[in-house]
C-alpha cells in the first residue's frame, strides 16, 4: 500500500464544483483534483432521481485524510455527500513524490 488516496466525491453541477476543488486544492489538502461531468441516477427520499454532477476524483495523503473527510462533510451542499476512499496498491514514484511534497 502506499501513502496515497483517491477519493471520489460527486458534486452538484450547479453548486460551483471547480470552485470547491480549487479550494481543497489551496487548502493543500488535496494535491490534485479531476472534475468528471457524469449523469446520476440514484434513490432518495423514496424516488429515483436523475441529476448533472461532476464527479471529483481528489488525490490526497493518508495524512490528510481525516480533516480532507470533515471539511467534505462540513462544505458539501447535499446532506448525505459522497465520500468514498481508495488506497491503491501502487502508485509511480516520481508521482507519489509530487503529491507528497505538494501537500507539506
Amino acid at each position: 500500500m502506499t501513502q496515497m488516496l483517491i477519493y471520489l466525491v460527486t458534486y452538484p453541477a450547479d453548486k460551483d464544483p471547480e470552485k470547491f476543488a480549487r479550494s481543497l486544492v489551496e487548502r493543500r489538502l488535496a494535491a490534485c483534483v479531476n472534475l468528471v461531468k457524469v449523469s446520476s441516477k440514484y434513490w432518495w427520499e423514496g424516488s429515483v432521481q436523475d441529476d448533472e454532477e461532476y464527479l471529483l476524483i481528489i488525490k490526497t495523503s493518508v495524512e490528510k485524510a481525516r480533516i480532507l473527510e470533515e471539511t467534505i462533510a462540513r462544505e458539501h451542499p447535499y446532506q448525505v455527500p459522497e465520500i468514498v476512499s481508495i488506497q491503491p496498491n501502487t502508485v509511480n514514484k516520481p508521482y507519489l513524490e509530487w503529491l507528497l511534497q505538494e501537500l507539506g
